[in-house]
């Protein structure tokens, strides 16, 4: 069970680590909004993992 929990952090962390490669790369008339999309996505990940997490102490709690 614990080498889920190795996986799913790893997992996360190659998401988190490509999606900012990725939004670093962008057009002249991209960069004006690409700020507002970085903290979008950003904002996802946050909500995201925080339902993770809450979601995985209640697995933890009933199981």
């Amino acid at each position: 069970m614990i080498i889920l929990y190795g996986v799913i952090i790893c997992i996360l962390l190659i998401a988190i680590i490509g999606t900012l490669l990725i939004t670093n790369r962008s057009d002249d008339n991209y960069q004006s909004s690409s700020r507002k999309n970085n903290r979008n996505l950003t904002m996802i990940y946050i909500v995201v993992i925080a339902l993770s997490i809450i979601a995985l102490a209640i697995y933890i709690a009933y199981d």
